[in-house]
Protein backbone atom coordinates (compact mmCIF):
# COMPACT_ATOMS: atom_id res chain seq x y z
CA UNK A 1 0.00 0.00 0.00
CA UNK A 2 1.21 3.50 -0.82
CA UNK A 3 1.44 5.50 2.41
CA UNK A 4 1.97 9.15 3.24
CA UNK A 5 4.29 10.10 6.11
CA UNK A 6 3.12 13.07 8.17
CA UNK A 7 4.85 14.99 10.95
CA UNK A 8 2.99 17.18 13.43
CA UNK A 9 6.11 18.71 14.98
CA UNK A 10 9.34 19.75 13.31
CA UNK A 11 11.25 16.78 14.73
CA UNK A 12 8.33 14.62 15.77
CA UNK A 13 7.52 11.00 15.02
CA UNK A 14 6.37 10.23 11.45
CA UNK A 15 2.80 8.91 11.31
CA UNK A 16 1.71 7.00 8.19
CA UNK A 17 -1.67 7.37 6.47
CA UNK A 18 -3.26 5.97 3.35
CA UNK A 19 -2.33 7.91 0.25
CA UNK A 20 -5.43 9.94 -0.72
CA UNK A 21 -6.98 9.81 -4.16
CA UNK A 22 -6.09 13.45 -4.78
CA UNK A 23 -2.43 14.42 -5.45
CA UNK A 24 -0.27 15.49 -2.52
CA UNK A 25 3.33 16.62 -2.34
CA UNK A 26 6.13 16.86 0.20
CA UNK A 27 5.64 19.77 2.64
CA UNK A 28 1.90 20.03 1.89
CA UNK A 29 -0.05 20.96 5.01
CA UNK A 30 -2.76 18.45 5.94
CA UNK A 31 -5.28 17.83 8.69
CA UNK A 32 -5.15 14.29 10.12
CA UNK A 33 -6.18 12.47 13.27
CA UNK A 34 -3.44 11.70 15.78
CA UNK A 35 -3.97 10.20 19.23
CA UNK A 36 -7.71 10.56 18.88
CA UNK A 37 -7.89 14.19 17.80
CA UNK A 38 -7.31 16.21 14.64
CA UNK A 39 -4.12 18.23 14.26
CA UNK A 40 -2.27 20.18 11.59
CA UNK A 41 0.76 18.43 10.10
CA UNK A 42 2.90 18.39 6.99
CA UNK A 43 3.84 15.66 4.53
CA UNK A 44 7.46 14.51 4.72
CA UNK A 45 7.56 11.36 2.56
CA UNK A 46 5.72 8.73 0.58
CA UNK A 47 6.55 5.03 0.81
CA UNK A 48 5.12 1.57 0.30
CA UNK A 49 4.15 -0.18 3.54
CA UNK A 50 2.94 -3.68 4.33
CA UNK A 51 -0.34 -2.73 5.98
CA UNK A 52 -4.02 -2.57 5.14
CA UNK A 53 -5.26 -0.72 8.22
CA UNK A 54 -3.81 2.77 7.87
CA UNK A 55 -5.94 5.76 8.81
CA UNK A 56 -6.80 8.32 6.16
CA UNK A 57 -5.80 11.95 5.95
CA UNK A 58 -8.83 14.09 6.75
CA UNK A 59 -8.11 16.80 4.19
CA UNK A 60 -5.56 19.21 2.80
CA UNK A 61 -5.24 22.18 5.14
CA UNK A 62 -6.65 25.53 4.06
CA UNK A 63 -6.15 29.09 5.31
CA UNK A 64 -8.74 28.62 8.05
CA UNK A 65 -6.92 25.57 9.39
CA UNK A 66 -3.61 27.44 9.45
CA UNK A 67 -5.22 30.42 11.23
CA UNK A 68 -6.82 28.08 13.78
CA UNK A 69 -3.48 26.39 14.42
CA UNK A 70 -1.68 29.72 14.93
CA UNK A 71 -4.40 30.90 17.30
CA UNK A 72 -4.14 27.66 19.26
CA UNK A 73 -0.37 28.07 19.63
CA UNK A 74 -0.80 31.61 20.96
CA UNK A 75 -3.53 30.57 23.40
CA UNK A 76 -1.46 27.59 24.57
CA UNK A 77 1.43 29.93 25.41
CA UNK A 78 -0.89 32.10 27.51
CA UNK A 79 -2.30 29.01 29.20
CA UNK A 80 1.17 28.05 30.46
CA UNK A 81 1.21 30.81 33.07
CA UNK A 82 -2.31 30.04 34.31
CA UNK A 83 -1.57 26.32 34.58
CA UNK A 84 1.69 26.86 36.47
CA UNK A 85 -0.17 29.01 39.00
CA UNK A 86 -2.72 26.23 39.51
CA UNK A 87 0.02 23.62 39.93
CA UNK A 88 1.60 25.80 42.60
CA UNK A 89 -1.79 26.36 44.25
CA UNK A 90 -2.37 22.61 44.58
CA UNK A 91 1.24 22.02 45.78
CA UNK A 92 1.89 19.43 43.09
CA UNK A 93 5.41 18.10 42.54
CA UNK A 94 5.32 18.30 38.75
CA UNK A 95 6.95 20.38 36.05
CA UNK A 96 4.81 21.66 33.18
CA UNK A 97 6.62 21.24 29.85
CA UNK A 98 4.17 22.08 27.08
CA UNK A 99 0.49 22.62 26.24
CA UNK A 100 -1.18 21.64 23.00
CA UNK A 101 -4.69 22.26 21.65
CA UNK A 102 -6.41 19.95 19.21
CA UNK A 103 -7.15 21.79 15.99
CA UNK A 104 -10.87 22.13 16.78
CA UNK A 105 -10.10 23.01 20.44
CA UNK A 106 -12.10 20.03 21.70
CA UNK A 107 -9.13 18.90 23.81
CA UNK A 108 -6.09 20.37 25.56
CA UNK A 109 -3.05 18.22 26.29
CA UNK A 110 -0.69 19.17 29.10
CA UNK A 111 2.77 17.56 29.04
CA UNK A 112 4.66 17.36 32.34
CA UNK A 113 7.49 15.59 34.12
CA UNK A 114 7.45 14.31 37.69
CA UNK A 115 9.65 12.11 39.84
CA UNK A 116 6.73 10.29 41.41
CA UNK A 117 3.09 9.59 40.72
CA UNK A 118 0.97 12.77 40.91
CA UNK A 119 -2.68 13.01 41.95
CA UNK A 120 -3.83 15.79 39.62
CA UNK A 121 -7.59 15.23 39.75
CA UNK A 122 -8.28 18.58 41.44
CA UNK A 123 -6.00 20.29 38.94
CA UNK A 124 -7.90 18.76 36.01
CA UNK A 125 -11.20 20.00 37.41
CA UNK A 126 -9.82 23.53 37.76
CA UNK A 127 -8.36 23.53 34.24
CA UNK A 128 -11.60 22.23 32.72
CA UNK A 129 -13.53 25.02 34.45
CA UNK A 130 -11.10 27.64 33.16
CA UNK A 131 -10.57 26.50 29.58
CA UNK A 132 -14.03 24.99 28.97
CA UNK A 133 -12.74 21.95 27.09
CA UNK A 134 -11.62 18.38 27.64
CA UNK A 135 -8.37 18.17 29.61
CA UNK A 136 -5.70 15.47 29.32
CA UNK A 137 -2.45 15.43 31.32
CA UNK A 138 0.34 13.33 29.90
CA UNK A 139 3.55 12.53 31.79
CA UNK A 140 6.71 12.39 29.69
CA UNK A 141 10.32 11.42 30.37
CA UNK A 142 13.40 13.59 30.64
CA UNK A 143 14.42 12.84 27.05
CA UNK A 144 11.02 14.01 25.84
CA UNK A 145 11.45 17.16 27.92
CA UNK A 146 14.75 17.96 26.23
CA UNK A 147 13.19 17.31 22.82
CA UNK A 148 10.28 19.66 23.52
CA UNK A 149 12.27 22.48 25.13
CA UNK A 150 15.57 22.25 23.23
CA UNK A 151 18.94 23.65 24.27
CA UNK A 152 22.66 23.57 23.50
CA UNK A 153 24.53 20.30 23.85
CA UNK A 154 28.08 19.73 25.17
CA UNK A 155 29.30 20.02 21.57
CA UNK A 156 28.05 23.61 21.37
CA UNK A 157 25.33 22.83 18.84
CA UNK A 158 21.53 22.68 19.27
CA UNK A 159 20.28 19.35 20.62
CA UNK A 160 19.94 16.61 17.99
CA UNK A 161 16.56 15.53 19.38
CA UNK A 162 15.21 19.07 19.00
CA UNK A 163 16.57 19.71 15.50
CA UNK A 164 16.50 16.58 13.32
CA UNK A 165 15.98 13.32 15.26
CA UNK A 166 12.41 12.17 14.72
CA UNK A 167 12.56 9.27 17.18
CA UNK A 168 14.91 8.48 20.02
CA UNK A 169 17.51 5.87 19.14
CA UNK A 170 18.63 3.20 21.63
CA UNK A 171 21.95 4.13 23.25
CA UNK A 172 24.01 1.94 25.58
CA UNK A 173 27.12 2.35 27.71
CA UNK A 174 28.79 -0.27 25.50
CA UNK A 175 28.86 2.27 22.67
CA UNK A 176 30.99 4.60 24.81
CA UNK A 177 33.30 1.69 25.66
CA UNK A 178 33.64 0.77 21.98
CA UNK A 179 34.85 4.30 21.26
CA UNK A 180 37.30 4.38 24.20
CA UNK A 181 35.45 7.33 25.71
CA UNK A 182 35.54 8.32 29.34
CA UNK A 183 32.77 6.58 31.24
CA UNK A 184 32.27 9.55 33.53
CA UNK A 185 28.54 10.47 33.44
CA UNK A 186 29.40 14.14 33.00
CA UNK A 187 31.33 13.31 29.81
CA UNK A 188 28.83 11.07 28.03
CA UNK A 189 25.46 12.42 29.23
CA UNK A 190 23.34 15.01 27.47
CA UNK A 191 21.24 17.81 28.96
CA UNK A 192 18.51 15.27 29.73
CA UNK A 193 20.91 13.34 31.99
CA UNK A 194 20.75 10.27 29.75
CA UNK A 195 23.46 8.92 27.44
CA UNK A 196 24.04 11.25 24.50
CA UNK A 197 22.24 10.21 21.30
CA UNK A 198 25.39 10.97 19.27
CA UNK A 199 27.16 7.95 20.82
CA UNK A 200 25.19 5.91 18.30
CA UNK A 201 26.35 7.80 15.22
CA UNK A 202 29.86 6.32 14.93
CA UNK A 203 29.31 3.08 16.82
CA UNK A 204 29.07 0.92 13.68
CA UNK A 205 32.35 2.36 12.36
CA UNK A 206 34.17 1.68 15.64
CA UNK A 207 32.79 -1.85 15.98
CA UNK A 208 33.81 -2.75 12.43
CA UNK A 209 37.29 -1.26 12.87
CA UNK A 210 37.77 -3.04 16.21
CA UNK A 211 37.14 -6.44 14.63
CA UNK A 212 40.67 -6.34 13.17
CA UNK A 213 42.34 -5.54 16.48
CA UNK A 214 43.23 -7.61 19.55
CA UNK A 215 41.71 -6.80 22.92
CA UNK A 216 43.52 -4.96 25.70
CA UNK A 217 45.26 -7.60 27.80
CA UNK A 218 45.82 -10.04 24.91
CA UNK A 219 49.29 -11.46 24.38
CA UNK A 220 50.46 -10.96 20.80
CA UNK A 221 53.53 -11.41 18.61
CA UNK A 222 55.12 -8.28 17.11
CA UNK A 223 58.20 -7.83 14.89
CA UNK A 224 60.12 -7.10 18.11
CA UNK A 225 58.88 -10.07 20.10
CA UNK A 226 55.95 -11.00 22.30
CA UNK A 227 54.08 -8.61 24.53
CA UNK A 228 50.79 -7.61 26.08
CA UNK A 229 48.35 -5.17 24.50
CA UNK A 230 47.93 -2.13 26.77
CA UNK A 231 45.98 0.23 24.52
CA UNK A 232 44.27 0.69 21.16
CA UNK A 233 43.76 3.52 18.71
CA UNK A 234 40.81 2.03 16.89
CA UNK A 235 40.39 4.50 14.05
CA UNK A 236 44.13 4.71 13.34
CA UNK A 237 44.35 0.89 13.64
CA UNK A 238 47.30 1.13 16.03
CA UNK A 239 48.11 -1.24 18.90
CA UNK A 240 50.09 -0.20 21.97
CA UNK A 241 52.15 -3.06 23.41
CA UNK A 242 54.31 -3.66 26.45
CA UNK A 243 57.00 -6.02 25.17
CA UNK A 244 58.35 -8.71 27.46
CA UNK A 245 61.96 -7.59 26.97
CA UNK A 246 61.44 -3.80 27.17
CA UNK A 247 60.35 -1.28 29.80
CA UNK A 248 58.89 1.27 27.38
CA UNK A 249 55.64 0.89 25.45
CA UNK A 250 55.77 0.33 21.70
CA UNK A 251 53.13 1.05 19.07
CA UNK A 252 52.46 -1.07 15.97
CA UNK A 253 50.13 -1.00 13.02
CA UNK A 254 47.72 -3.92 13.21
CA UNK A 255 49.17 -5.32 9.96
CA UNK A 256 52.53 -5.77 11.75
CA UNK A 257 51.04 -8.12 14.32
CA UNK A 258 51.60 -11.74 13.36
CA UNK A 259 49.26 -13.39 15.84
CA UNK A 260 46.31 -11.81 17.63
CA UNK A 261 43.69 -12.40 20.30
CA UNK A 262 45.49 -14.92 22.45
CA UNK A 263 47.04 -16.94 19.60
CA UNK A 264 50.58 -16.14 20.71
CA UNK A 265 52.61 -18.63 22.70
CA UNK A 266 52.22 -18.23 26.46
Amino acid sequence: MEAIGVRFEQTGHIYYYQAPEYPVHCQDLVVAERRGYEQLGYIVCQKAVDSESLAVITRLADAQDVAAYERNVEDAERAMGITKEKIHHHHLEMKLIDIEYSLDRSKMLFYFTADDRVDFRDLVRDLAAIFKTRIELRQVGVRDEAKLIGGIGPCGRPLCCNTFLGDFIPVSIKMAKNQNLSLSPTKISGLCGRLMCCLKYEDDVYRKAAEKLPDVGDRIVTPDGQGVVTGLNILAQLVQVRLDNREVLSTYDYTEIQQQKGEADE
